[in-house]
């Protein structure tokens, strides 16, 4: 005999289902509502109207209302509901000014009948629009997977670095792009990257992954920034050599890579045709633009691969912003681009959970929550000696 409050292998396999099978999210409270509302809208409409213009016939169109936000067998309900109703209209003098006579009348009858077909095919709708969602929901459990994998959560602590990251997707249907970003803790100090592949969809998101995978190992083998920058290229180069067609050529990643040593209090950074980097200090913000601009990763072979580095005073304090061009290429209702550098000014001494998460909050207000393109950040926060963990 099983003890209570245990259960069996077969369910405990099921309560497993279950807990993996992605949540579909609720419908709105509005549309929920809706069928409430639509037949108030009838009863207001009623009395107002003669006897002669039959309003009750309105109700055909609930089950239809209804499968928007309920399952089939609500969407049943419903159509009972509709033409129980619908004869209340018809033959109930005290609500209509009609005689009960008129509950068996061909067209009120007709009206029951169109009801139950309309019901049914509600319920149809109802069951499809379910196994959409649900189809939905797997496929954004899917790419919030896939994300994770290819970028993977960020260390907040790297030395003497406070790493946070912010990841922001235009596409509604999967939570992927091209833009990425990383931080590795190397010998040669902590090392990050930014970077946004040319183009969209699958091919975006293999050509990031190979990306990222040759970051983090190039990362701790060369002993500067340039060397990085010309593994990547050789990567980058032998994947764009297997993509069809004439993708080879058009297929490009501007990035940053950026080098925080742990013992100098110095940045060192390679820009790879990618927007300049900002950095935040109390008495200000700068854009960093290259002294001497680097090509895109896979255009070295076309426009010469000579990678300069910069060096820019970095001391406790500072704070380093990477980002893509979804960021400066967010538009506000009249089409005006972001002004990032000033709007970044007043939130000079946030933290950088704190600097991200305010960034987010500012796009979506000023985008009126319409992105139009992916956009991916990184705020590396240089700690004073004494917090260092």
């Amino acid at each position: 005999m099983r003890a209570p409050g245990r259960c069996g292998p077969r369910e405990a396999r099921a309560a497993r289902v279950r807990a993996a099978r992605p949540r579909v999210p609720a419908p709105p409270l509005w549309l929920r509502w809706l069928p409430v509302g639509y037949v108030g809208a009838v009863l207001a409409i009623e009395p107002l109207t003669p006897v002669d213009w039959p309003v009750s016939f309105l109700l055909i169109a609930l089950p239809l209302v209804a499968a928007y936000a309920y399952g089939p067998v609500a969407v049943a309900a419903v159509t009972v509901f509709a033409i129980v109703f619908e004869g209340v209209l018809a033959g109930t003098p005290c609500c209509a000014g009609r005689s009960v006579g008129y509950l068996w009348d061909r067209h009120y009858v007709a009206n029951y009948l169109c009801t139950v077909l309309v019901g049914i095919l509600g319920a149809i709708l109802a069951v499809h629009r379910i196994r959409r969602e649900r189809t939905l929901a797997t496929v954004r459990s899917v790419a919030e997977t896939a994300q994770r994998v290819l970028l993977r959560p960020v260390p907040r602590r790297l030395g003497q670095v406070s790493v946070e990251t912010l990841y922001l997707s235009a596409a509604a249907e999967a939570r992927i792009g091209g833009d990425l970003y990383e931080a590795v803790p190397t010998a040669f100090g902590v090392r990050l990257l930014i970077g946004d592949v040319r183009g969209k969809g699958l091919v975006a998101v293999e050509t990031a992954a190979t990306i990222l995978g040759a970051f983090r190992e190039a990362a701790h083998d060369e002993a500067d920034l340039t060397g990085v920058a010309r593994r990547m290229e050789r990567s980058m180069s032998r994947h764009a050599a297997l993509l069809p067609g004439g993708e080879t050529a058009e297929r490009f990643v501007t990035a940053v890579f950026a080098e925080v040593p742990d013992h100098e209090p110095v940045i060192r950074i390679v820009n790879c045709g990618h927007p300049p980097p900002l950095l935040i200090r109390e008495d200000g913000v700068a854009e960093l633009h290259a002294s001497d601009p680097s090509p895109p990763i896979n255009l070295g072979v076309l426009i010469g691969d000579g990678y300069h580095v910069d060096s820019v005073p970095f001391r406790p304090g500072d704070q380093l912003l990477l980002y893509t061009d979804g960021v400066t290429e967010t538009r506000d209702a009249e089409g005006v681009f972001y002004p990032l550098a000033e709007r970044v000014g007043p939130w000079a001494g946030l933290a950088p959970r704190d600097l991200l998460d305010r960034l987010h909050g500012d796009l979506l207000a000023y985008s009126g929550g319409h992105l139009d393109d992916d956009i991916a950040a990184l705020a590396a926060y240089r700690l004073s000696g004494e917090n260092r963990r």
